[in-house]
């Protein structure tokens, strides 16, 4: 039997609510409402430290932070603290690669650590240091196609490195970064669909787009132009006066539309080339965004518009669709994939094999999902912050230089956050932080 294929989709600080079939942010996402119709769609999907590298790292590695070498964002102010992925790690697709798989990655990476060379040849300085990144062939962990950048791209006119191109040669490109990088994908799946349909051999293609990410204002009219003059921060935490959420809003929402349409464009290009029936297809994000839920506009942050994020898997006769309350971890993501497609999980993995839930089989299903923020990195903060998600409580310990406060939050009673109990339960918060240390030690992480 031939193994399966993966088209894994990964968008830029797409929070969990922001589809149209979710009924709650007015956004129109035809593309994958078809695509969730026909899936399994994760409502507690975690993203367990919500910003750019440190879940790029746990999603490739399937460790927590302070094993996989990326505990805050990969930057120039954080290079020198040796913070980027580890190049000794096996991740899920070091183990595809070597199980016979033809890789793929193209858009953004995010897990290297920039040089004085990148702020020449990439997208150079931006906030006061340098984030974009040349990736060496050896640190592309078994991937054979690479068409990649680091960070900070201008979505209209993006760069890339291709393949065996130096830091010194990027492509530059004048085009809507995601309907270009779905150009070169679309070259990518006819070419191992031929491959494939001829003597078995397998592909995984990782799609990674950085809208709708900031620049929000790199988005084509053609799709800002509907959301314009409409009243968009429907969620009840966001408070009045909200004027730059608005503004961002149908930026916001105008980058996934058109997302969706390049998403469209994949799921048509498996079908026309008969691969649908055999390929898992995952949708998900590193993070979500306040939007002005609570007066945020970001990420970073405990509440459920940044700590969520979507996870729809569709296999055709293998993965029941339907709406599925797992609670799913960024380390958990590769060891799942492994499992679905029939590979081994390395031992050093601190991540779940959770594929045989969602197969639908007797499995064990965690009951708590951790959230960190340690101190330090381009915020330069010195809150150090953990706590727990489960699937009805979001519980955290917060520590500052001002000392210590606990929040929980009763997600039946209080879906949207906004009233904290804890100084109301004193069982209940004293349980959940024996659970909390609990998962710490589990995780290796060494805060106390």
């Amino acid at each position: 039997m031939q193994r399966p294929n993966l088209l894994f989709v990964l968008a830029d600080q797409w929070r969990s609510s922001a589809f149209g079939f979710r009924g709650q942010d007015p956004v129109r996402t035809p593309n994958l409402d078809a695509l969730a119709a026909d899936s399994a769609v994760l409502t507690n999907a975690v993203s367990n430290y919500p910003v750019c590298s440190p879940y790029r790292a746990m999603l490739m590695s399937g460790q927590y932070p302070f094993r996989n070498g990326v505990p805050l964002n990969v930057n120039s102010l954080t290079a020198p603290l040796g913070v980027g992925l580890r190049s000794d790690l096996t991740c899920w697709s070091d183990v595809l690669h070597a199980d016979g798989y033809y890789l793929g990655y193209v858009g953004k990476w995010h897990l290297d650590p920039p040089t004085d060379d990148d702020a020449i040849y990439g997208e150079g300085v931006r906030e006061g240091c340098v984030w974009d990144a040349y990736t060496p062939p050896e640190r592309r962990h078994g991937f054979d196609f690479w068409y990649s950048h680091g960070c900070c791209d201008d979505h209209l006119h993006p760069h890339y490195w291709a393949d065996a191109a130096p830091r010194e040669a990027p492509t530059r490109v004048d085009a809507w970064s995601p309907e270009h990088e779905t150009d070169v994908a679309l070259g990518f799946l006819r070419e191992v669909a031929r491959r494939y349909h001829e003597d078995g051999a397998p592909f995984a293609l990782t799609m990674s787009y950085n809208p709708p990410h900031q620049p929000f204002d790199t988005v084509p009219s053609r799709y800002l132009d509907e959301y314009l003059d409409r009243d968009l921060l429907v969620r009840p935490n966001v408070p009045a006066g909200s004027d730059e959420a608005a503004t961002v809003a149908a930026q916001y929402f105008a980058a996934m539309t058109g997302v969706d349409e390049q998403i469209g464009r994949l799921l048509d290009a498996l079908s026309t080339e008969g691969l649908d029936g055999n390929t898992v297809v995952v949708f998900t994000s590193d993070h979500g965004m306040q939007l002005g839920s609570h007066a945020l506009m970001f990420k970073n942050v405990w509440y459920d518009e940044s700590l969520l994020v979507p996870f729809i898997l569709r296999w055709p006769g293998r993965v029941p669709a339907g709406a599925d309350d797992l609670l799913l971890s960024a380390p958990d993501v590769g060891p799942t994939l492994l499992g679905l497609l029939g590979s081994d999980v390395p031992p050093e993995m601190q991540g779940r094999n959770l594929s045989a839930a969602l197969r639908g089989e007797a499995a064990d299903r965690p009951t708590r999902a951790l959230y960190l923020r340690p101190a330090g990195g381009f915020e330069d903060t010195t809150e150090d912050t953990r706590g727990l998600r489960t699937h009805d409580r979001t519980f955290v310990v917060q520590r500052t230089g001002d000392g210590e406060r606990v929040y929980l939050y009763d997600l039946t009673e209080d879906p949207y956050q906004q009233t904290n109990v804890a100084a109301d339960r004193p069982d209940e918060v004293a349980a959940l932080t024996a659970e909390l240390h609990e998962e710490l030690t589990r995780c290796a992480d060494p805060w106390k």
